[in-house]
């Protein structure tokens, strides 16, 4: 009789504990590509897990082959606000893609449309992308904030290369218009080709309007191609980044869209815990 107390009582702990990570309300948000291949089979049951985890806002990554209304419909459903939309690089190039991103972006009811990768040649990246990149946002930018909608550009490890006595990146931030083109940063993305986030951070601290949170696997060796085995996406805390001095800084600088990304097979099971591990920094 007391072994099955005993027994009953450390499955009720389990529970509490699992009820803890799942039920409580997140102090950040998520980027839905976390979980591309569970929305891709089934949009409803997914989004009933990441409402579970205790996520109200996320960042949109595409809608699993519905339109934008259908897939605001459910983002509704389940009480998960969408404060963020992706957009491709080919869409802020063309004028009539571009409008169906401002349309869309408004069905979602978003502020801030992403772009995440700039066109290069291969493992390649040059002053001339820069330019080409810095005229597509820039033209992009201006009409997005023509209709109450703010241009991030979303880093990607390639654009941290030396040019001259500074760095590609610095290139994009100085060359675009801060009232079109803002930025949201990756921090494994800034750190991965040998960077700081945080000295990145102080040096812009008016450019930075969002944030991809993520962790890498201690070991892992950086790149300034942009490639990555999505194997080592970490629950946060437990990679090589000091993700507590990244938040604080980006905190300080006002920094207010936070989003999980984790892009491992394991984001169903990672997610939670990194959610338990952010809780104390806000």
């Amino acid at each position: 009789m007391h072994k099955s107390l005993s027994f009953i009582v450390a499955l009720f702990m389990v529970f509490l504990t699992v009820s803890s990570l799942s039920q409580a309300q997140s102090p950040v948000g998520v980027q839905l590509y976390s979980f591309r291949e569970q929305f891709a089979k089934d949009v409803k049951g997914t989004m009933q897990k990441v409402k579970d985890m205790g996520i109200t806002y996320c960042e949109v990554a595409g809608y699993y082959g519905m339109d934008a209304k259908s897939f605001k419909t459910i983002l509704d459903e389940y009480g998960i606000k969408p404060t963020g939309t992706g957009a491709g690089f080919d869409q802020l190039a063309d004028p009539e893609k571009l409008k169906t991103v401002i349309s869309e972006a408004k069905i979602l009811g978003v502020k801030t449309v992403m772009c995440a990768w700039i066109p290069h040649n291969g493992t390649e990246f040059t002053i001339q992308d820069v330019e080409k990149a810095v005229k597509v946002f820039n033209e992009a930018g201006k009409t997005l904030a023509a209709n109450e909608l703010s241009l991030l550009y979303h880093n990607h490890g390639y654009e941290f290369r030396s040019y001259k006595d500074h760095y590609l990146m610095d290139e994009i931030i100085t060359r675009t218009n801060p009232s079109y083109v803002n930025f949201e940063m990756d921090i494994l993305w800034t750190q991965h080709p040998g960077h700081n986030p945080v000295a990145w951070m102080k040096k812009y601290p008016t450019r930075w309007k969002a944030m991809h949170v993520k962790d890498r696997k201690k070991g892992t060796a950086g790149n300034q191609f942009g490639t990555m085995d999505v194997d080592n996406d970490m629950t946060l805390g437990e990679g090589d980044l000091n993700i507590t001095d990244i938040i604080k800084q980006a905190r300080q600088i006002g920094i207010k869209h936070f989003y999980i990304e984790d892009e491992s097979p394991r984001s169903l099971e990672q997610v939670p815990h990194s959610i338990a591990f952010l809780k104390p920094m806000f």
